[in-house]
């Protein structure tokens, strides 16, 4: 069986990039009242809709006149990674890949200002140049920076928070067309929703990160059985500067995976085909569902004699994971202290009932916040994350994981899926109620409100 650990690692899917813009140089009106509709979806497939309008702006101004008059609801659209209903509409889907770059650097300030669209994984090598490097970053580097702070998207790491806690100035367009600067100084209240927004409020043009000077990382990848990593899961997590790890299901296993900083000579990591230890394992499920102590056996001992796989590179490059195979997923911020009860049940639930699963369970730490919708507000936390192939019915699996999430005081990522509406959440979010005070006042009318968001804000 060829399952090696960068083979399991690397499980999920290579992201395809937004379709383009679509409109430059043709009237809005035209663009509006042509009659070929084109379809956009999801990089999982999950989420489509035909859009009256596709657009593009590459300018503010473009981007305030479009506003006043594009078919709405008007969505932004970045890289299509989000799972959840966000992008729908029968309106207009925006683009913000125009809108991108590094726009400028304070070097005493150690932060960067970014165009709003621009790639995650644009940012590394760009703003090394300037004498700088991202915290912290998640393992998918194919969305855009707007995308990733409006749905609180984070890496690992006890010390480190999501994205979003590291903006300290960010530029809105409003429904209105009016071109907004918000920080904590400068429409203070604003800029508060607007760190995790959900494409609710207007349109992030421009946004400023606090840095810091360039690092390189060492990662550690190894192997240990999952009685041990719930003993040592805590003090891993405090020992080293990120630490994350996977459940196998059906293998009594776990993949742990570390960075620590270091100056060690660059040793990078070795390409290989990653797609194919998911499609092993979900042969193993098809071939061994009816026999689950074999499967466990078979994954178990193949895990348990990779040897330890240790590089070491440029923070911008250790971050990232390539991933070809696309998946749905669900995944729940967790209160700390009650996120490694939670993934035990998680697996018992799996393992007791054979539910039918074969994509690797994610376990991250997350330091918590004081955003209004960040789903780390007031607390430090744990991320669990459950995947199902994208050609699989996901909602049964799905259906028994969120009771487990929910009953140990779980907040759903914004970007993946879940069930919960505008009652659950004002009882999740201390300052829900101050975050729909600002959205009403910004877009009375609704305009950036497709069904989806209606059902979140309570709104239909």
């Amino acid at each position: 069986m060829d399952l090696t650990r960068r083979k399991i690692l690397t499980l999920g899917a290579s992201a395809a990039v937004s379709a383009a813009a679509l409109t430059a140089g043709r009237p809005l009106k035209a663009l509006a009242q042509s009659a070929e509709r084109i379809k956009w979806q999801n990089w999982s497939g999950g989420q489509s809709c035909l859009p009256e309008a596709r657009l593009a702006p590459g300018t503010t101004g473009e981007l305030a006149a479009i506003l006043k008059e594009a078919p709405r609801p008007i969505r932004p659209v970045g890289a299509g990674h989000s799972f959840t209903a966000l992008v729908p509409t029968d309106g207009t889907v925006l683009s913000l890949d125009r809108l991108s770059g590094v726009l400028d650097a304070d070097a005493e300030k150690m932060t960067a200002t970014f165009g709003a669209g621009t790639r995650l994984g644009n940012i590394g090598k760009a703003l090394e140049a300037k004498g700088q490097a991202l915290i912290n970053m998640p393992d998918i580097n194919k969305q855009t920076l707007a995308g990733s702070v409006s749905t609180s998207t984070h890496g690992t790491g006890a010390e480190f928070g999501s994205l979003s806690s590291y903006i300290t100035q960010l530029e809105l367009v409003t429904p209105g067309g009016e071109v907004l600067t918000c920080s904590p100084s400068q429409n203070s209240e604003v800029f508060e929703a607007a760190r995790v927004s959900l494409g609710a409020l207007g349109v992030l043009t421009k946004i400023t990160l606090k840095n810091r000077t360039p690092y390189k990382l060492t990662r550690r990848i190894w192997s240990l059985p999952f009685d041990q990593m719930m003993e040592e899961a805590e003090s891993l997590a405090a020992q080293h500067r990120n630490f994350e790890f996977y459940y196998i299901p059906y293998s009594g296993m776990c993949l742990a995976i570390t960075h620590d900083e270091t100056d060690e000579d660059i040793r990078p990591r070795v390409s290989t085909d990653d797609d194919d230890a998911v499609m092993t394992l979900k042969a193993l499920q098809e071939w061994l569902g009816w026999a689950p102590s074999l499967r466990e056996y078979l994954i178990r001992s193949e895990l348990e004699d990779l040897p330890e796989e240790v590089y070491v590179d440029t923070s911008w490059r250790i971050y990232p994971s390539e991933r070809g195979v696309r998946f749905n997923e669900m995944e729940y911020h967790l209160p700390r202290e009650k996120a490694l009860d939670a993934l035990k049940e998680v697996r018992r639930t799996i393992e007791e009932n054979n539910i039918e699963v074969f994509f690797p369970i994610e376990f991250r730490f997350v330091k918590g916040d004081d955003l209004w919708l960040s789903p780390f507000t007031g607390r430090d936390s744990c991320s669990i994350a459950v995947h199902r192939y994208h050609e699989e019915e996901y909602e049964p699996y799905f259906q028994a994981m969120e009771p487990i999430f929910r009953a140990h005081d779980g907040r759903p990522h914004w970007g993946k899926l879940h069930t919960l509406g505008a009652d659950d959440f004002a009882a999740l979010y201390p300052r829900w109620n101050d975050f729909l005070k600002v959205r009403r006042a910004l877009d009375p009318e609704g305009i950036f409100l497709n069904d989806h968001l209606r059902h979140v804000f309570g709104e239909a």
